[in-house]
């Protein structure tokens, strides 16, 4: 047995308990079927101030489905960890795809490293804490190997920061920024 089931099986056996299971049964609903990176995208679209930055996290969101979903997944075609490993128990709704990289965490890290990018830092960090969470909550209901959720991290990273760029016009990202964005 390698470390990443290792860590699955420990995150079960000593970290799960009644309550993180339904408050982790909850974050990671977020991220199904991109659901609170395309409320993102549409409400950063709807305000004019965030319209351009909404532009570049549609794009990155884009980005990402088409390398992690429609690329990678039948590429790399990973079995998801509770069909091998007898003992790991899901705690969430069975996925219908393949394992390698975690779409949640490639989508929510895809709209996140766009605000980063663009918007207030207060923005910014709360996008990627709130991606690292659900990223995270796929660990922990056993839908995900960790470098599954690694590499979806890291796409969903990359489609950002090229969404930003390409919608910059090859510039360098700026930050909008705001007095109290210190």
């Amino acid at each position: 047995m390698g470390w990443e089931e290792r860590f699955l099986l420990f995150l079960q056996e000593s970290v799960r308990n009644p309550l993180l299971d339904k408050v982790m049964q909850f974050v990671t609903a977020l991220g199904d079927a991109g659901f609170l990176a395309i409320l993102v995208c549409i409400v950063l679209l709807c305000i004019k101030k965030y319209r351009r930055t909404g532009a570049a996290a549609a794009l990155s969101l884009s980005l990402d489905f088409l390398v992690v979903n429609l690329i990678l997944k039948n590429l790399v075609a990973r079995i998801r960890p509770y069909d091998i490993l007898e003992e790991l128990i899901l705690i969430t709704k069975r996925p219908s795809d393949l394992s390698f990289p975690s779409g949640h965490a490639g989508a929510c890290f895809a709209v996140a490293s766009v605000m980063f990018l663009c918007l207030p830092r207060r923005f910014g960090i709360g996008a990627l804490v709130t991606a690292g969470l659900i990223s995270f909550s796929r660990l922990y209901v056993g839908a995900h190997y960790p470098t599954d959720v690694l590499g979806g991290m890291l796409i969903g990273c990359i489609t950002g920061w090229a969404a930003c760029r390409l919608l910059q016009g090859g510039k360098q990202v700026q930050k909008n920024t705001e007095e109290s964005d210190v």
